[in-house]
């Protein structure tokens, strides 16, 4: 993709986070669409795009009275929105479509017209890894985690102080679900789930959703909001058994994700101001800040200890609050997306002062996939 040749040029979340009890998954869906036309100024016939998980675009583009000539279903778990800004931008440059709608919804608490859970027994985590207990996010994530922890020395109190960070950001953010301080030893002291995640430590469970909008650069100054140009996009998945990881310490579909996205953009992680690390857990931050080069393998304990992502420091990271404080209706990566947006047109909750650009990075299933967006609003 050539860098900023399509922007983002609508970003909405739906108008209520959280608990939602009174709106089903495709009202979330319509409800963060709605938002997002509303903040570029477009109605369902100027949309000639759709790209949605969760949901199928055909339902998706029904239900808004929509009629694209192009439409992506791509479904990898939380990191599908950032492909699907990957597959828009490449739809819009080869002049398959001019504007293209992205949306996410999920009553992931209220569980209204939601999906269920399930595996089939016949798929390969079904045969290879559920007879054997490992059937949730909690005891599935806990294979990786306990081989890294023990490579590299990470502790419990590490993975506690991820979460600490990321809920003194979620405390300048109104529309975080939670809010209020924490400790480590808050962390350390709160129910056990699956060792070693302790339940602040996990994502929250909640209902919303949002949508983006993409267009040409050339077309985005014509809209009313600041355009957030696309500076570089990457992509790759590994497997979909956390157990057949080709090495529990690091991530091949986040390692190849990310510096894909490193080497279309064109810059040097010293360029990077503000960073986005889907969190559904608190080690993912971790293994996010040495996979896409960050810091070297083992070093990611130390850079967030020392503050390094906290506010004030040199990468602030997860700034909304992450899943962990602000938001997880199941696929966070649309959140994370948001806050990069809202980061590079200066209207976040937290902002960052004088943030460039902003990459995005996410994680689909059990480090199965990866989406990796890189922000910039310099054209």
């Amino acid at each position: 993709m050539q860098p900023k040749s399509v922007a983002v040029v609508g970003a909405a979340e739906t108008t209520r986070l959280g608990k939602i009890p009174d709106v089903s998954v495709i009202g979330l869906h319509a409800d963060a669409a709605l938002n997002a036309m509303k903040d570029a100024g477009l109605k369902p016939s100027d949309i000639d795009g759709v790209a949605t998980a969760g949901i199928s675009p055909v339902e998706l583009a029904h239900y808004l009275g929509i009629t694209p000539t192009y439409a992506d279903g791509t479904s990898v778990g939380g990191c599908s929105f950032m492909l699907h800004v990957r597959h828009a931008a490449a739809a819009i440059n080869a002049g398959l479509c001019k504007t293209v709608l992205i949306t996410h919804g999920e009553s992931g608490r209220s569980r209204v017209g939601a999906g269920g859970f399930g595996r089939a027994p016949s798929s390969l985590m079904g045969q290879f890894e559920m007879p054997y207990g490992v059937t949730s996010p909690p005891t599935m994530f806990t294979i990786p985690v306990l081989r890294y922890m023990k490579t590299h020395g990470v502790t419990e109190e590490d993975l506690a102080t991820v979460a600490v960070i990321q809920r003194e950001w979620a405390a300048r953010n109104p529309r975080a679900s939670f809010k209020d301080p924490i400790t480590v030893d808050d962390v350390l002291n709160s129910p056990m789930i699956a060792w070693p995640f302790r339940m602040l430590m996990c994502c929250l469970v909640t209902d919303g959703g949002g949508a983006l909008i993409l267009t040409s650069a050339e077309r985005a100054k014509d809209f009313p909001q600041k355009p957030v140009y696309i500076l570089g996009t990457g992509e790759s998945v590994e497997t979909p058994m956390v157990s057949q990881m080709e090495d529990f310490n690091s991530s091949k579909a986040f390692r190849v994700s990310g510096k894909k996205a490193f080497d279309e953009a064109g810059i040097q992680h010293a360029d990077v101001d503000h960073l986005m690390i889907y969190d559904a857990f608190a080690h993912l931050p971790l293994y996010g800040l040495e996979d896409l080069g960050f810091v070297k393998p083992g070093e990611a304990k130390d850079f967030i200890r020392e503050r390094n992502t906290a506010i004030g420091g040199k990468l602030p990271m997860n700034t909304n609050g992450g899943g962990l404080s602000y938001m997880h209706s199941g696929m966070y990566g649309m959140y994370a997306l948001q806050e990069s947006v809202r980061q590079m047109r200066g209207t976040a909750a937290a902002q960052v002062e004088g943030a460039k650009i902003s990459v995005s990075h996410g994680v689909g299933g059990m480090f199965a996939a990866s989406g990796t967006v890189i922000f910039t609003n310099e054209k």
